[in-house]
């Protein structure tokens, strides 16, 4: 193992890094040192915590629930702390620091707290992490590249480097997630706009309006307006994989929203119209229910929007769908973005001010052409 005292560690998505991060914290007070854990959020510093209580079974000298801090045989001490609040870390030597998923930590957790908290005692830091974009984590794993960087090191380790994730768990993930997330989250990559989600819509935002072929089979989607937000309707030719029809519009009573649904219906005829359920959307679907058309309520969650965008971003990725050459729809889908946060979820949508009112309209349609009316259910 290199001597270097700073190591830098890029890995992808359950490759062990708690597991390591542990061993050397362990280490570390086991021989005497006094060793934090930094987490990016509370919760995730607790479920170290109670890992860390389960490896020790008991073996300390004393243990401080409130704190979240173990003092060991020897005078070794083990504290786990959360880097939400920057300014809590100062004021304390080290001997070892772990910074988990640090490109999800604010910098000056770094700068400001960590490394001035190792000078006294020459201490040594671990900073584990998958990326994130090319911010400041991914600047000091540049910097432990460089063999002129005596005391700095840098480490890649892709999930595949971990024998008990199976190949063919990977390879499935490869084929359900957009190439450039797969290169992040699974092999350990610094993506430089790893934060927008839609990638190739100059490519296929080539479609024209047209009109309903004789025969063909379409499905539609919706997504409602709430306040300043527009409502969207979608419709896609399903064998031909292209969207065909798109109306945006706000402030319009939910009434006369119905009514140009229905003027749509009856132009396109869409087989199945899956509609955003939350909020007033159920009091409009139930009226179009009752109306006869053939709507399915879609409950977006957490758990169910990122399927559906991650659905349509693949499509768009491969070529697989055409779209219309709508400059709102191009826009809105070039500032769609993709976080993920601290805790390994994921955060969907537009930024603030911003909308995606047709993207989630036209991901519903998609959605709706692939699946049809059948019950999917999400994670």
């Amino acid at each position: 193992m290199t001597p270097a005292r700073f190591k830098v560690v890029a890995c992808g998505r359950r490759w062990g890094k708690t597991e390591l991060g542990k061993v050397a914290l362990l280490d570390c007070a086991r021989r005497g040192g006094f060793g934090w854990w930094i987490a990016p959020t509370y919760a995730m510093a607790d479920e170290v915590w109670r890992s860390l209580k389960g490896t020790l079974d008991g073996v300390w000298t004393d243990k401080d629930e409130q704190r979240r801090r173990i003092e060991l045989p020897g005078g070794g001490v083990i504290q786990v702390r959360s880097g939400h609040e920057p300014d809590a870390l100062r004021g304390v030597g080290l001997d070892l620091a772990v910074l988990d998923e640090a490109a999800f930590l604010p910098e000056e957790v770094w700068t400001g707290a960590v490394r001035p908290a190792l000078s006294d005692r020459q201490g040594r830091a671990l900073l584990l992490s998958t990326p994130n974009g090319l911010n400041w984590f991914h600047r000091l794993y540049q910097r432990g590249l460089d063999p002129l960087a005596e005391d700095w090191a840098s480490f890649h380790a892709p999930t595949a480097a971990n024998p008990l994730i199976r190949p063919e768990e990977i390879d499935a993930a490869r084929l359900e997630m957009p190439e450039r997330w797969f290169r992040q989250e699974y092999l350990a990559e610094f993506i430089e706009d790893a934060g927008l989600l839609f990638r190739g819509i100059e490519t296929v935002c080539t479609a024209q309006p047209g009109s309903p072929r004789p025969g063909a089979r379409y499905a539609a989607g919706i997504d409602w307006g709430r306040v300043d937000d527009y409502t969207a309707f979608a419709v896609i030719d399903v064998e031909a994989r292209t969207l065909v029809a798109l109306d945006r519009f706000r402030q319009v009573s939910w009434a006369q929203q119905r009514d140009r649904l229905r003027a749509l219906v009856e132009r396109w005829h869409p087989e199945v119209i899956w509609a955003e359920a939350n909020s007033i959307g159920s009091v409009n679907i139930e009226a179009l229910q009752a109306a006869g058309l053939p709507v399915r309520p879609f409950q977006t969650t957490a758990s169910s929007k990122g399927p559906l965008v991650e659905s349509l971003a693949l499509a768009i990725e491969r070529g697989q769908i055409a779209l219309l050459d709508d400059p709102v729809l191009r826009g809105e889908l070039a500032a769609f973005s993709l976080e993920r946060l601290p805790s390994g979820l994921y955060r969907y949508g537009a930024a603030s001010g911003a909308h995606d009112d047709t993207v989630i309209a036209v991901a519903l349609a998609w959605h709706a052409a692939r699946h049809g009316g059948g019950v999917i259910s999400f994670g």
